[in-house]
């Protein structure tokens, strides 16, 4: 499978989610957006710039549970508030989709 954006082609998994991490960028980002029906507002950016910090710094996606603490802590609100949050943000689940958009690995376990 595969994606195209700006004349260039993606290749993707049998689930969207980008197969070379270092091809991602916002355009792409945008697109995969679009796949999910998501466009994306600066809460959404925000959210994908700290998905991709973390998978740099631990080279994992971080599990839903570990990304509601982290959005939680960052927004000063309580863990069921940013569970809301994110959902409002991503849906079909915001580890899911939203590691998808920031052009990273499903994520495995707890999701």
């Amino acid at each position: 499978m595969s994606i195209e954006v700006n004349g260039a082609t993606y290749e993707t998994d049998e689930n969207g989610y980008l197969v070379n991490l270092e091809d991602w960028n916002e355009d792409i980002a945008v697109k995969l957006a679009e796949g999910e029906e998501i466009d994306l507002t600066e809460e959404h950016w925000s959210l994908v710039r700290f998905l991709r910090n973390y998978y740099d710094e631990y080279q994992i996606a971080p599990a839903v549970k570990v990304l509601t603490k982290a959005i939680a802590a960052e927004q000063g609100i309580d863990k069921k508030e940013a569970s809301e949050f994110l959902y409002g943000l991503f849906p079909k689940g915001p580890a899911l989709q939203a590691c998808k958009v920031a052009g990273l690995p499903k994520p495995t376990g707890c999701v």
